[in-house]
């Protein structure tokens, strides 16, 4: 492939990776949250219930900065702790996904419209190249982050 290619398709990740950033951040911020702290509110939407050890694992966070995160979760309301059943010392983070929800989907509802739009302009054939740039992209990020979390500096 031409290396112009490359560099035009690296740029435009990059610009995407930036705005992505940025409007993430201004939702955050009119929720009322960090926009960190909103991505990471998003993994335990897309996961539900989960125990700290276990946010922090995904997260890549340390134990104490996750206990900060459910302080900060816990003030709003926007999440619950509860002690497992089988051993009290664990801690399980309990989303209120009625209360996210209602808080973030009109910050997204334009964008989402949007979206969705751009998404219906393109044939069958460019959404699978998408499709395929996404996935592979996103396998790519994952096995990036779990070597750079695992290696010893």
């Amino acid at each position: 492939m031409n290396d112009d290619v490359i560099k035009r398709i690296r740029k435009l990740s990059q610009q995407y990776a930036y705005v992505s950033i940025q409007m993430h951040e201004a939702v955050a911020r009119k929720a009322g949250l960090s926009g960190t702290d909103h991505k990471y509110l998003g993994f335990l939407l897309e996961r539900g219930q989960m125990t700290a050890g276990e946010l922090a694992n995904v997260t890549g966070l340390t134990t104490g900065a996750i206990t900060g995160l459910i302080d900060r979760f816990e003030k709003k309301h926007l999440v619950k702790r509860q002690f497992a059943a089988d051993d009290r010392r664990k801690v399980i983070i309990e989303p209120n996904t009625e209360k996210i929800m209602a808080l973030f989907v009109p910050l997204y509802k334009e964008f989402r419209q949007k979206s969705e739009e751009l998404i219906a302009s393109f044939s069958d054939e460019e959404i699978k190249s998408i499709e395929t740039y996404f996935l592979k992209a996103i396998a790519i990020m994952g096995e990036t982050s779990g070597q750079l979390n695992h290696q010893q500096l």
